[in-house]
């Protein structure tokens, strides 16, 4: 099921202008009196206060430069895209950021218009304008959220814009906004269904409610407010999540499979708990299409049949080398293969060997969101149907343990969520073959059986010198899925080396198992090393779900992390032009400007510090 994200501007929102940021009422606006009357124009007017998440100027297109192309994992890949929010080099005039800014506000109006007309009509029944009101009022609050996280205090409106005279006000603190956001969203706790009664993700329900509650308290833990008694509130609504026996939430045990869901119009309520709605390929009245897997995926020509991809972005070596040994995350999330240009076959791919340097590393591409596993036919060439994820089960198990560290230190229980965290994302097949006796005889490679074990799929290839065995080597995954086809095993599988003339020729093979996912000793031994330990892995948890720059922030380090990584990079690669991408941040970019516009329009606004 889809959640369909009509904009009904022109009936009850208004068309947008330039003006249009925070308090203009457009001139063709329909009078709430004569609209709000029926159930059907209820859940229009719903279904436009949802459209802000999907539009153009949030997740659709601009929120994924402004949000997630940020800090140290990944860069801008285009030299001649020399300025914008992707590297620090824009201005007050930027249109990236004035389309998100817009987008917020008109998400914000629209949420107060339903608000103040959602009883217009008693006689529709109580529980339907419970459920709309509880869903709106937590969409206020997510989108005042994400107003006060990146452009800092702004001007609280929880009524409809009356009159384009009224422009001129103030802002509001941080911990004014702060506040109005934990109000709408406790509000809408009690009145939203339980995730299970919906069946998907892409509406709100108490899950999504309680796991953004403990977001939006961690946050205000940190920086800038530094408000230390909200852990024990993030605490509270991220274990609510956790013990939710309705819901019954679960992280997914297949990593990759979270993401080939999000992409084939596949819900996972255990896991992905609140997620943006996209749809169609453009083809028809009915679409609501993003930059999904475009924009931040494997590059894809338009000619193969996997779908066109211009691929923007590209990793770091840092994120690169952030994963351990036995961590298969990595190689769902960087490509280590490229899409078959012409092919009519739909993920063809020509693997690619690993990077034989550090500046090679950044070279590579993300791939977590990856075109080939969309269900919509035909592909649209340059957007895609593609889900995005504003909240999942894992997210919400890392704030928990987050904030149980900053009030308990790693107590055996987060340190157990992490593990497991660990495990479910760590290959569970064939780790190394050895030979243990080479044999003699062998003219050519012969054949190797990998059998028993109770598992299978792991295929390996024998390497000969002399006439005898001197290696056995996993084959490459071409699926893409993993590096290597290492398989999956509960125990030790048998190795049978047979055929090419030779013989005596024996192998051992080991196994990935829990023990080598967990993390040292010297991680969980501290307060301090296990709040490292949580910051490594929501980096390689949740990389390119646009969390990574909010966490930098609140975490205090996002100036020293930029400045670390673009030394590193000049390093590794000196000279080249993302390296400046790093540098060029500064203390001003801990929030972005309020746009030139909307400076024009509100006289009573007071810019961001630096801008």
């Amino acid at each position: 099921m889809k959640i369909k994200y009509i904009a009904l501007s022109a009936l009850m929102f208004g068309t947008t202008a330039c003006k249009d940021f925070l308090t203009t009422e457009p001139t063709d606006f329909l009078n709430p009196g004569a609209y709000y009357k029926t159930k059907e124009h209820l859940e229009f007017s719903r279904a436009g206060v949802y459209d802000i998440l999907g539009s153009g100027g949030l997740y659709g297109t601009y929120a994924q430069y402004l949000l997630g192309w940020d800090g140290d994992a990944a860069y801008m890949n285009r030299a001649t895209l020399t300025a914008g929010p992707w590297n620090y080099f824009y201005s007050t005039a930027d249109p990236y950021n004035a389309g998100t800014w817009s987008a917020l506000w008109q998400g914000v109006n629209r949420a107060n218009v339903l608000l103040a007309n959602v009883d217009k009509n008693p006689e529709i029944d109580q529980a339907y304008r419970d459920k709309v009101r509880g869903e709106v009022y937590f969409l206020r609050g997510y989108y005042y959220f994400l107003l006060v996280q990146y452009y800092g205090g702004v001007p609280i409106k929880t009524e409809p814009t009356a009159s384009v005279e009224d422009v001129n006000q103030a802002r509001n603190t941080d911990k004014e906004v702060y506040d109005l956001i934990l109000s709408d969203m406790e509000k809408a706790e009690a009145l939203v269904p339980d995730i299970t009664d919906l069946g998907f993700g892409g509406a709100v329900s108490k899950s999504a409610v309680r796991g953004l509650l403990a977001r939006v308290n961690l946050k205000m833990a940190g920086f800038p407010l530094k408000d230390e008694s909200r852990y024990a509130e993030a605490k509270k609504w991220a274990k609510m999540v956790i013990d939710d026996t309705k819901a019954n939430h679960a992280m997914n045990p297949n990593y990759p499979k979270i993401f080939m869901n999000l992409a084939g119009d596949v819900y996972d309520i255990k896991e992905s708990i609140f997620e943006v709605e996209f749809f169609g390929n453009g083809l028809d009245n009915y679409s609501e299409t993003g930059n999904q897997g475009w924009i931040n995926g494997p590059a894809s020509a338009a000619t193969s049949a996997t779908g066109r991809a211009d691929s923007y972005m590209s990793i770091t070596a840092k994120f690169y080398n952030i994963f351990e040994p036995g961590d298969a995350r990595k190689f769902w999330n960087i490509a280590h293969f490229a899409y078959v240009s012409n092919s009519s076959v739909n993920g063809a791919k020509t693997v690619s060997n690993l990077p034989a340097t550090e500046t090679a590393k950044y070279g590579l591409r993300p791939a977590k969101w990856r075109r080939e596993y969309e269900a919509v036919q035909p592909k649209s060439p340059q957007r895609t149907p593609q889900n995005v994820p504003i909240l999942r089960f894992t997210d919400v198990l890392l704030m928990y343990a987050e904030a149980e560290n900053a009030l308990n230190g790693p107590t055996p229980e987060v340190v157990e969520i992490l593990n497991n965290i660990r495990w479910r994302g760590w290959s569970k097949g064939v780790k190394a073959i050895t030979v243990t006796n080479g044999g003699t005889g062998y003219t050519t490679a012969p054949e190797v059986v990998i059998s028993a074990g109770n598992g299978s799929n792991a295929e390996a290839v024998a390497v000969v010198s002399g006439g005898k065995v001197t290696a056995v080597n996993l084959k490459r995954d071409a699926t893409g899925v993993n590096f290597y086809q290492e398989g999956v095993y509960t125990s030790v599988p048998t190795v049978t080396i047979q055929g090419a003339g030779g013989t005596g020729a024996t192998a051992e093979a080991t196994i990935y198992t829990p023990e080598d996912a967990k993390l040292p000793a010297a991680q969980t031994a501290t307060k301090a090393s296990f709040h490292k330990a949580i910051m490594d892995e929501r980096m390689r948890e949740l990389t390119g779900e646009a969390l990574r720059k909010a966490d930098l922030i609140r975490w205090g380090v996002f100036l020293e992390v930029c400045q670390d990584m673009g030394n590193t990079a000049q390093q590794d690669s000196p000279g080249q032009f993302y390296v400046k991408y790093f540098t060029n941040v500064s203390e001003k970019d801990l929030l972005m400007p309020i746009p030139a516009a909307e400076m024009t329009v509100n006289t009573s606004m007071v810019q961001n510090k630096g801008w």
